[in-house]
């Protein structure tokens, strides 16, 4: 996109508009990309005449008179030749329902719901999510790729893509968080094109009741309601089927004799209907799995995209550590002298500590020492740590210092090595 002048915006920009009210009417789109796109150049002007680098992607908007009361935030995203602006809304309230794929004879039920999206819960989402081998940046180019194919008509017959990614690892890595948040941003990406965006979740395990002679055709009738939300053209719907191995192991088990046969029959209707979901332009099936040998290749030929998302580096723990800090630090539960963000950027750390260059007194390099010690702890582990640290040895509704804290921090994490030990 580019400005009056026809300077060129290399960056994709994100928009969340306030939802109109009797305090914020209804707005301008035109008058607003205008001021943001002149406001993101001045923004991108400034950093890059700055040595210190962001400690944000947000830009602050509060002096522009014409944006502060219409809009929620501004956000740098992806590096682009051809950069957007990209406005939305989120839902008001979180939009969720159940899909009906209830047995009536036998009172059984999949477990599925639908998601309207932008939902606010998962605002941000994406942006917490941190990984060191471009994980978003495969993900984003891979949806870009299949929809172009898909509206280009391109014969699937000739070359060959089913709309399908597989997420595996250890669990607690953020395969289910990072599927959401995926959904999430399609919905802000492609609202020009689909003004209607749902996330549609099945929990695996709940294909296999106890009557299996009725979960095949539960399963087709589930599909069916996904195939009616596919029927309406302005409307993307994404698929989240999480644990996906369950559906091995089933068959596996059925194979061996240790389940009925009929389980053969559920796990086959699924992948049928996967297949048949493949002929529809818009839809995306995201699935993930925790047990990557129990996978098995009925699964796994059907899935375009597998991606491994492990355990965290000393280098994302880092991140993700900071984040936390700076979210306690926001909310006044550190007190800190300054009101700069006290760490670094771990886009830049990195640099640092391969130049041997880190300042060993500062916070950054502490909290990177405290990284280090969590090796092994999955992301969902490491998330909890900051609350563990102030339940366990903070006991405190008083700001603390950020040294203290630290301490504590430090303590939680010795404390989860040892209960994991003694476990």
């Amino acid at each position: 996109m580019s400005d009056a002048e026809g300077h060129q915006l290399r960056v994709h920009v994100e928009v969340c508009l306030r939802t109109p009210s009797s305090y914020h009417p209804p707005t301008n789109h035109d008058a607003v990309r205008s001021h943001v796109l002149h406001l993101v150049r001045s923004h991108l002007f400034s950093l890059s005449q700055s040595r210190v680098p962001p400690r944000s992607d947000c830009v602050p908007f509060d002096h522009v008179t014409a944006l502060k009361d219409c809009v929620h935030s501004i956000r740098l995203c992806e590096k682009s030749e051809s950069g957007n602006i990209f406005m939305y809304s989120t839902c008001e309230e979180d939009d969720i329902s159940v899909l009906d794929a209830e047995d009536d004879c036998e009172n059984t039920a999949i477990t599925t719901t639908a998601t309207t999206l932008p939902s606010p819960q998962l605002e941000g989402l994406w942006e917490s999510l941190v990984f060191e081998d471009d994980l978003l940046g495969k993900l984003l180019n891979y949806v870009s790729t299949s929809i172009l194919f898909a509206e280009k008509c391109i014969d699937p017959n000739i070359i060959s893509f089913n709309k399908v990614v597989l997420l595996h690892g250890p669990p607690g890595t953020g395969k289910t968080s990072l599927c959401r948040a995926l959904a999430q941003k399609l919905s802000i990406r492609l609202s020009d094109r689909y003004p209607i965006v749902r996330l549609v979740e099945i929990n695996s395990h709940s294909l296999f009741s106890k009557f299996f002679s009725e979960s095949g055709k539960m399963v087709m009738k589930m599909f069916q309601s996904i195939k009616d939300l596919c029927d309406n053209s302005d409307t993307f719907i994404c698929v989240l089927i999480d644990e996906v191995e369950s559906l091995t192991a089933a068959r596996k088990a059925a194979v061996s004799g240790m389940e009925p046969s009929d389980a053969i029959r559920v796990v086959n209707a699924l992948l049928t209907q996967i297949d048949s979901l493949k002929r529809k332009k818009n839809v995306l099936i995201l699935t993930t799995s925790n047990i990557t040998e129990a996978i098995d290749l009925a699964f796994v030929d059907r899935a375009d995209l597998k991606l491994h998302v492990g355990l965290p580096t000393q280098l994302v723990i880092y991140a993700m550590l900071t984040s936390t800090l700076t979210e306690l630090l926001r909310c006044r539960l550190i007190s800190h002298e300054s009101p700069d963000n006290p760490f670094l950027d771990w886009r830049n750390i990195k640099v640092f500590v391969e130049n041997d260059c880190m300042d060993e007194t500062s916070y950054s390099w502490r909290v990177y020492e405290i990284a280090g010690a969590c090796a092994g702890l999955s992301g969902r582990a490491i998330r909890k740590m900051p609350f563990i640290a102030h339940a366990l040895f903070i006991k405190t509704s008083q700001p603390v210092s950020l040294e203290k804290y630290l301490d504590a921090l430090q303590l939680a994490v010795d404390e989860e090595h040892s209960a994991r030990k003694a476990m």
